[in-house]
């Protein structure tokens, strides 16, 4: 009854919510609650590049051994595989606020248990529960945050997601060099904490609370999250009718992500993280030190860190371009950097390999340092954020639990399959393995061109609703 009596108001030009203050412009509120939420992300950034500077540290300690600290890195992988899967039913279940509590919550517990370890068995428990927050931080951010901004805001605004992990990486890789590593972990708390307390002071996303039939709550948060003088009666009316609709179809199952009606969406979403992660990137990223000894440099621990630092004021210059020149414009040329960017550390490896002149070998080693600050270059421009911007764009509310839990999953279990089999591909061939992972980034253009809609400007609605056949 409700609803009928929002919609007669609205059809009638009833306004939504009368202006508090006209001076205060609420645009500020999507952008404090963008900061708020992405301490998840921070947090996510911190549990990846945690084992990094941490190893000589933790072994050393507790007496652990080479295969010991493996075990204990994967099992961030393990753990975000698992909350990955959850993360679409917590986050219809609980709200994007609640699911984010639950990961504000198992960060905390993750990083007090690791900060008090006194041997593996709660370091692995704990290890777990932080890869847990971050497969279910991997959604529930990006999506939250695309809800509740403006569609002119939304792509620079998702993007914080990927800016906020890859700092984390770098302050916790720049911690790991100057303080012990239960200072560390007990420093990882902070975020943990900043989110939980955040979340009382920001709304809830719109979309769910409408879908959730809170239409009293939907109001006064939408209008929130706009300029006070702002009508908001347009999108609201949108948002609704998108739902009614939605809600009179039956309760979505897992095999109603391969109905022409979502198929699509799913092979876009799917299909953009199975090309992010097979490019190479965590392998690069996790074995940096690795590949710059074997292309002829020594301080492996100094090219994490340099890594780390070009990641973050790229990803910024993604997100200040995304609303701009658009998604597919940058993913394309990310894609394309990336894959020229391969070809050339490939070379260069081959180089290294068969040449023993050390005019050649210096040419190699050159060649290998500059195509592979390039490579992170160009991930970081586009390939790093997009998927996950656009992954949170594409799917209508009915589906998005169950389709961005796919995504999701299948993205940690891609980059876990990369990490493994990296070192094996380097033992075989550094040349060979840049030189696939040329022909995936190229293979990702031609994707990009031929399957990936364009979704600047448009309401998640119009982008939903252009995937129906």
């Amino acid at each position: 009854m409700e609803r009928e009596e929002y919609r007669e108001k609205l059809e009638i030009g009833y306004p939504l919510i009368t202006a508090r203050n006209s001076h205060e412009s609420s645009i500020l509120i999507v952008v404090i609650s963008t900061f708020i939420v992405v301490m998840g992300s921070l947090n996510f950034g911190f549990g990846v590049g945690f084992s990094s500077p941490s190893e000589s540290g933790i072994m050393e300690e507790l007496g652990l051994s080479t295969s010991q600290y493996s075990v204990f890195g994967s099992l961030l992988t393990v753990g975000a595989m698992i909350g990955a899967i959850m993360s679409g039913y917590l986050a219809d279940y609980l709200g994007r606020k609640g699911a984010l509590r639950l990961c504000s919550l198992f960060y905390l517990v993750g990083w007090l248990t690791t900060a008090f370890s006194k041997d593996i068995v709660p370091l692995d428990i704990a290890r777990l529960l932080v890869g847990f927050g971050a497969g279910l931080t991997s959604y529930t951010v990006p999506v939250y945050i695309a809800e509740i901004s403006p569609k002119n805001m939304r792509g620079g605004l998702t993007t914080t997601n990927q800016l906020f992990i890859t700092t984390g990486i770098l302050i916790v890789y720049l911690l790991g060099t100057l303080l012990k590593w239960r200072v560390v972990a007990l420093i990882g708390t902070i975020p943990s904490i900043l989110l939980a307390a955040g979340l009382f002071l920001i709304p809830e996303s719109p979309r769910w609370l409408a879908k959730a039939g809170r239409d009293k709550d939907f109001k006064e948060a939408l209008q929130a999250l706009r300029e006070n003088q702002y009508d908001v009666s347009y999108e609201a009316t949108e948002i609704m009718e998108y739902v009614e609709e939605l809600e009179s179809l039956p309760k979505a199952r897992i095999i109603d992500l391969f109905h022409r009606n979502y198929a699509p969406a799913v092979i876009v979403g799917v299909g953009l993280v199975v090309c992010q992660q097979l490019c190479g990137i965590n392998g690069v990223i996790f074995y940096a030190s690795a590949i710059f000894k074997a292309a002829g440099y020594s301080s492996g621990q100094s090219a994490s860190v340099g890594i780390a630092i070009l990641q973050v004021p790229l990803t910024a210059v993604g997100a200040m371009l995304m609303d701009k020149s658009g998604r597919r414009p940058l993913l394309m040329i990310a894609a394309g950097g990336m894959s020229v960017s391969c070809f050339i550390v490939g070379l260069a490896f081959y180089i290294l390999r068969h040449s023993q002149h050390s005019a050649l070998q210096l040419v190699g080693s050159r060649l290998a340092l500059f195509g592979l600050l390039a490579y992170i270059a160009t991930f970081s421009l586009g390939m790093g954020g997009i998927p996950w911007v656009i992954m949170s764009e594409i799917f209508p509310i009915n589906m998005k639990g169950i389709a961005g839990s796919l995504v999701s999953l299948v993205a940690w279990f891609g980059g876990w399959i990369v990490t493994v089999s990296f070192n094996s591909l380097l033992s075989w061939s550094a040349a060979g393995s840049f030189f696939i992972f040329c022909g995936v980034s190229a293979f990702t253009v031609l994707f990009v061109a031929k399957l990936v809609p364009e979704t600047k400007g448009r309401t998640l609605e119009e982008i939903q609703s252009s995937f129906k056949l």
